[in-house]
């Protein structure tokens, strides 16, 4: 992927991560109010605990995925490749997404499964287009050969 490509896509991808966070904040909110406001309980679980539970999740799920935006919206500016937390943490999201739509696809159904995958081939797209090992604008057979190897025989 081209330099030219790589910076839109960075940048999409971290709107789509910022409005996921937001979405998955609001949405554990909701359910925490849910829970509350209507006692519910699981195996005898304070309905308290519950909810306070749901809100602690959304919010550590929310900022975890606005960290993971924040990372590529970085990356989009500077045009340089995220650094190593950022790049693990990118790694995981991009895991969570296939985990959690191999799961959608029979819970949700096949538009969340898609979403997911968009999101998930963003990420991964990101991180292959600012990939560490190679300098922007350089092809594999530019790459020198390694000590000792002759190279390709010739025809």
């Amino acid at each position: 992927m081209g330099g030219v490509a790589r910076r839109p896509v960075a940048a999409v991808a971290a709107v789509v991560l910022m409005a996921e966070a937001l979405g998955i904040a609001l949405l554990n909110w909701i359910l925490g109010l849910m829970v509350d406001r209507q006692k519910m309980s699981m195996g005898g679980m304070d309905p308290d605990a519950m909810s306070t539970g749901t809100w602690v999740m959304g919010g550590l799920f929310g900022l975890y995925l606005l960290f993971c935006g924040v990372a590529l919206l970085r990356t989009a500016l500077r045009d340089r490749g995220p650094g190593r937390l950022a790049r693990i943490a990118l790694i995981s999201c991009a895991v969570v997404h296939g985990v959690l739509g191999a799961l959608t696809v029979g819970l949700v159904g096949w538009t969340a499964f898609a979403y997911l995958m968009v999101v998930l081939g963003l990420i991964v797209l990101t991180l292959l287009a600012y990939d560490e090992r190679r300098e922007p604008g350089t092809a594999a057979q530019d790459v020198p050969a390694p000590p000792g190897d002759p190279g390709p025989e010739p025809v």
